[in-house]
């Protein structure tokens, strides 16, 4: 770990990068040093469509949408220039079911419309993605939180993913 002016450890990877250690519950949220928390995703795994869809459904199930978020994440970074805005909108949509898990109804609405907004430019819905049905779906999850719902549950309400 290095020191910053301030004395405080900064956490970096083996690259040297500023990353933080600390461990983090199931939405993301940091936890104090030495807490047990859940694992994190591998950065940067460039998987086939069919396995990023499955992979992220698998942890959308467990109620684990920031962990999802950074699986579409990785799909977006790595894949092809035409399907970005695909699964970078399927990421803005676990992102969005985090904060509204999380209670924040403003940002996880915010989120949720404009990954809906991203993925309903998607005609063809590749990979059998059900971008009509997660469009409903986000809007709806949108206006419940906005409208005083309270934190949702993320396991009730992860949405699936294809047709």
């Amino acid at each position: 770990m290095e020191r910053r002016k301030s004395g405080a450890a900064r956490d970096r990877d083996t690259e040297g990068r500023a990353r933080s250690a600390r461990p983090r519950d199931g939405l993301g949220r940091p936890l104090p040093y030495g807490a047990p928390g859940v694992a994190r995703q591998p950065e940067g795994v460039v998987r086939t469509p069919g396995a990023t869809l499955a992979e992220a459904q698998r942890l959308l199930d467990a109620g684990l949408p920031f962990h999802a978020h950074e699986v579409f994440e990785d799909a977006w970074k790595s894949g092809p220039e035409a399907e970005r805005e695909l699964w970078r909108g399927l990421a803005q949509l676990a992102v969005g079911l985090t904060h509204a898990a999380r209670g924040n109804a403003r940002g996880g609405a915010r989120l949720l419309r404009r990954g809906a907004d991203r993925i309903t430019e998607e005609s063809t819905g590749p990979y059998g993605v059900d971008t009509a049905g997660l469009a409903v779906w986000a809007r709806s999850l949108a206006a419940r939180v906005e409208s005083g719902a309270g934190p949702v549950d993320p396991v009730a309400e992860s949405p699936r993913l294809t047709r």
